[in-house]
């Protein structure tokens, strides 16, 4: 039934680029598992083929990621960051660059939504006591995350999927996106400080708790471990080991802590993007595995639209 498969993927992909149906409370994450439903119960993909179309170990690396993320939110080390360059304030320009460049390093290594979540409450409330318009830095941590994730490729699920399915080596990809990355940042940071020049501040400072209820404070062992988990793992993506295997070792190992409850890790995992992802992978397979792809390829090549690849 390659006809109703494609009308699925269609109504799939385009609720999904919405973000929304209307008059039905459903995000993306819905969307795309209702597609996948859709593709398993008209009987397009078997249900023994859903599971295999799964890419898992693009699946394990995703959420190995997100517990090591977890272990350095819950160790305070990220708003130990923030709270940390609070005395560059009075140069709005310069913290502007710093916390940039520290929200394009850690989304290099770290899953990058995490980073933004994680960053963003700490940066308003620093921001807000200090008088300063929050929109620029927020852009810029927002912009900085996204182009700082498109430098490794463990940067953002997009890249993993990419580099497992290619089978890419991790300093060869890092060497090829890491240049352009730079000059995207820097871009970025340009134009936010020609777009807000004289806007920096606001008209005053308001009163704001000095922490918030929720917010870990600096946990050093548990930051450490985390930030030694990190580079261990990027030392152990340079060598012929999968990089699944060695990010789901060293998760494993995280977990085995004698003062952070496991649940507390896993309640920060963002299952809602897994489930998104694995939703996708079926309904890309429903029309895969008609031969759809191939068939669009071709009737294009008919009218002189011929795609090839350029390298």
């Amino acid at each position: 039934m390659p006809d109703l498969a494609l009308i699925i993927f269609i109504i799939t992909y385009f609720g999904v680029a919405l973000g929304r149906i209307p008059g039905l409370m459903l995000d993306r994450t819905g969307i795309a598992l209702l597609g996948a439903i859709a593709m398993i119960a008209s009987g397009i993909v078997p249900l023994t083929e859903a599971m295999t179309a799964i890419d898992l170990p693009t699946i394990i690396l995703l959420y190995s990621l997100m517990v090591l993320s977890a272990q350095l939110r819950l160790g305070g080390f990220y708003t130990w960051v923030i709270n940390s360059t609070t005395g560059i304030l009075d140069h709005p320009r310069l913290f502007l660059l710093t916390s940039m460049l520290t929200a394009a390093l850690l989304s290099a290594l770290l899953a990058n939504d995490i980073v933004c979540l994680a960053f963003t409450p700490v940066l308003c409330l620093v921001l807000l006591k200090k008088g300063l318009n929050p929109l620029p830095f927020l852009l810029g941590l927002a912009a900085a995350s996204n182009i700082g994730s498109a430098a490794t490729i463990i940067g953002n699920p997009q890249n993993m999927l990419i580099g497992q399915v290619g089978q890419l080596h991790f300093g060869s990809f890092l060497l090829w996106c890491g240049p352009p990355t730079l000059i995207a940042l820097a871009g970025a940071y340009g134009i936010l400080c020609r777009t807000y020049t004289g806007r920096f501040a606001i008209a005053t400072a308001r009163q704001t708790a000095e922490q918030t209820p929720g917010w870990p404070e600096l946990d050093r062992w548990q930051s450490g471990k985390g930030l030694l988990a990190m580079l261990a793992l990027v030392g152990l993506f340079f060598t012929p080991i999968p990089r699944e295997l060695s990010a789901i070792t060293v998760a494993g190992i995280l977990l085995c802590s004698r003062k952070m409850h496991s649940r507390r890790i896993m309640e920060l995992v963002d299952w809602h993007l897994i489930t998104l992802f694995c939703a996708l992978f079926i309904v890309v397979h429903g029309i895969t595995s008609r031969e759809i792809p191939r068939l669009l390829m071709e009737a294009m090549a008919g009218h002189g639209l011929t795609i090839t690849n350029l390298f």
